[in-house]
């Protein structure tokens, strides 16, 4: 039961959204832009990013989620299997799990991620600006984490998550909602 009044028939963030439409805005945009702008790492891969923290923080919506848009985003890739251990897994690049090791390190507070993750990061090719979006997407979903967890959010049945995630892969997290239709 949440901590506070949420419309009953949207989980996690999504009532928190609806219920509060001025951090609503900043907090979709910013997840835009992480998750879907410009970067030299894919949707998919962001999205695993995200799933991961929110998975080492014991997030079960963030992580439901954005697991399921990475499975979507990723379905015609090796790394759509992977994704609910991926630094277990030997489908994921050496550069990949050099950056979710540093996600992991985020995850447990800003000044754990040592110049070694960074030097072995870049030695698998990572570039300043895929360490940089790393260190940010974990650093918001550990805020988007605590946020949804926090309030005592609704929790949907694991059925949800795939069509929730197809949703967000297809649309992204800037949505209009309740547009005027044009005529």
């Amino acid at each position: 039961m949440p901590h506070i009044d949420l419309p009953s028939e949207a989980p996690g963030i999504l009532g928190l959204l609806i219920k509060y439409p001025a951090t609503a805005k900043p907090l979709t945009e910013l997840a835009q832009v992480l998750l879907r702008g410009s970067s030299p790492l894919s949707p998919g891969e962001r999205e695993i990013i995200a799933a991961y923290v929110s998975k080492l923080n014991g997030c079960k919506f963030c992580a439901g989620s954005h697991g399921a848009a990475a499975k979507h985003l990723l379905k015609d890739s090796p790394l759509a299997e992977v994704i609910d251990d991926p630094l277990k897994s030997e489908r994921i690049t050496p550069k990949l799990k050099a950056l979710l090791s540093i996600a992991e390190s985020v995850q447990k507070g800003g000044r754990s991620v040592t110049e070694d993750q960074a030097a072995q990061a870049r030695k698998q090719g990572a570039t300043a600006e895929e360490i940089h979006i790393v260190v940010l997407i974990a650093a918001a979903f550990c805020m988007f984490n605590r946020y949804v967890d926090g309030l005592a959010t609704v929790i949907p049945p694991d059925s949800d998550y795939p069509p929730m995630g197809q949703v967000m892969a297809e649309q992204g997290y800037v949505r209009q909602r309740n547009a005027p239709k044009a005529k």
